[in-house]
């Protein structure tokens, strides 16, 4: 088994609980075609907004595993945002993250925004997402926010079962 050294990561000024989540538009990827969307024209109901680093990752894949096994995707929209290209989320989209939709943010323009910026070790230039769950409402209020303090790190799936039950009933 690999082993990893987990990094602290700095205190970041991250979107939080009560804030509105900031509106963007970037590609919208879903299994078949991708086309520019705003996040204010997609959110029109509770949704599961997730960052997560590059496609290929094993914290975007245990990000969408999770959403698969919790079958949140049959309570409301999920929806996911990383800097890998729309045909890196198409791949991953074949393979896991049922009913999800994500993001493309290449240049990581929209990371920034979120407070969710992550430089690469060993990769100069190239900007990443922490990972990060944030539940929105209708008008994209924050309801629930996790964002990672460290590398590597997984929100709780519990704590996010219970936003989403609390928002979705």
């Amino acid at each position: 088994m690999v082993d990893f050294d987990v990094v602290s990561l700095p205190e970041t000024d991250h979107v939080a609980e009560g804030d509105t989540a900031p509106d963007f538009t970037r590609p919208l990827v879903n299994g078949e075609y991708w086309e520019d969307r705003a996040l204010d024209d997609v959110v029109d109901g509770p949704t599961l907004l997730l960052f997560h680093p590059m496609d290929g990752t094993f914290q975007g894949t245990y990000l969408y595993n999770t959403v698969d096994d919790h079958g949140w995707s049959d309570d409301l929209d999920v929806l996911g945002v990383s800097i890998s290209t729309p045909y890196a989320h198409k791949r991953l989209l074949a393979e896991r993250g049922d009913g999800v939709r994500i993001f493309s943010d290449p240049g990581a323009a929209v990371v920034e925004e979120y407070g969710l910026a992550h430089e690469i070790d060993g990769m100069t230039g190239i900007t990443e997402s922490r990972p990060a769950v944030f539940l929105l409402d209708s008008d994209r209020t924050v309801e629930y926010a996790w964002v990672a303090s460290e590398h590597p790190e997984f929100p709780d799936a519990e704590a996010i079962g219970d936003a989403v039950a609390d928002l979705v009933d």
